[in-house]
């Protein structure tokens, strides 16, 4: 597999995830959402706002229009669940552009972000295993979260086995997002 060809992979299986996740969280109440747990955020709602403008704030540079702290403002930019999973959608199909586009040396290219007063520099590709990295962390707290409600937390541990009885199961998690073994796997 070509650096490329897994970064593409990482991509769509962490919009798989969040799809997954989310349609999770759909099933919560307002009040559910926002409730105070155990987490490095307080609230399922404010666990899952923080992926989303993490991923704001590092797409942007990897985009090369970086919006710095700004991501971040508001801390909560969506409490309705609806919402949100919106814009992760939108900010998910974003990274799988990103990561079809890549090629050897825009892997190796360097990234600026803004971190208020000073830029930090990083590589593309090491920007991008942050990132997702970034987002398996949060999810796991999220997932732990779940597991106080009445709400299964799904399965999240996979990663697009190529056995077809597996591909069965995820097809129509695949059909909703418009993905295929194809697109992921060429």
């Amino acid at each position: 597999m070509t650096p490329q060809r897994y970064f593409l992979a990482q991509a769509y299986n962490n919009a798989w995830a969040n799809h997954r996740l989310l349609r999770a969280c759909r099933q919560l109440s307002a009040t559910e959402l926002v409730t105070r747990r155990t987490g490095f955020f307080p609230s399922i709602i404010h666990t899952l706002n923080h992926n989303l403008t993490v991923d704001w704030f590092y797409l942007s540079a990897l985009e090369g229009e970086p919006t710095g702290i700004k991501a971040f403002e508001p801390e909560i930019p969506f409490l309705l669940i609806i919402d949100l999973e919106r814009e992760q959608r939108a900010v998910d199909r974003r990274l799988i552009d990103h990561c079809r586009q890549l090629d050897p040396d825009m892997l190796a290219l360097e990234v600026t972000i803004p971190r208020g007063e000073k830029n930090q520099f990083e590589r593309n590709d090491r920007l991008l295993l942050h990132l997702f990295q970034h987002q398996i962390h949060h999810r796991g707290q999220v997932h732990a979260m779940l597991s106080g409600t009445g709400v299964a937390p799904p399965q999240l541990d996979e990663f697009f086995p190529a056995d077809p009885g597996e591909q069965a199961l995820r097809r129509p998690d695949f059909i909703e997002l418009g993905f295929s073994e194809t697109q992921i796997w060429g």
